[in-house]
């Protein structure tokens, strides 16, 4: 479904514990040209949570793409993505690794898990918001999702 002209704005999913880069991400996506719905999870275990819509989240939106940390508590951005791509329901919303690390280890799992991408989150402010502005015009405008 693409989402530049539907009146529904779109659905994401921020899983971060970096209250920092919760507050940058929610800030380039509210100057940015597509209306979203950001929602956060800030560990793992809260993530497939909101995802499998259990306990306090039975109501949550289904997120029409995927911000994922890897280096999160509880359980770690590679055991999630492995959770959402071996959960039928789940496997086809697109998951965008968005993270500090630049292990060659960490972009090969990644891919092996089958992320949709890997982008690593610059240090600098100003870059940051540029990698976030980026992926929604690429995820959120340019991209076909499927419907949730």
């Amino acid at each position: 479904m693409a989402f530049a002209t539907d009146s529904r704005p779109i659905e994401i999913l921020l899983v971060e514990d970096s209250p920092g880069d919760v507050r940058l991400t929610r800030e380039a996506l509210r100057e940015g040209r597509v209306r979203n719905n950001l929602s956060v999870a800030t560990d793992g275990v809260a993530a497939l949570a909101f995802l499998r819509r259990e306990g306090h989240y039975g109501d949550a939106p289904r997120p029409d793409v995927i911000l994922l940390d890897l280096n999160l508590p509880k359980k770690d951005g590679r055991e999630v993505l492995a959770a959402i791509k071996a959960d039928e329901r789940l496997r086809r919303t697109p998951v965008v690794i968005l993270t500090t690390s630049r292990d060659e280890q960490d972009v090969l799992r990644s891919y092996d898990l089958h992320a949709n991408c890997y982008i690593t989150k610059p240090v600098d402010l100003d870059q940051f918001i540029t990698v976030v502005r980026s992926i929604e015009t690429f995820w959120l405008t340019i991209v076909t999702l499927p419907e949730g």
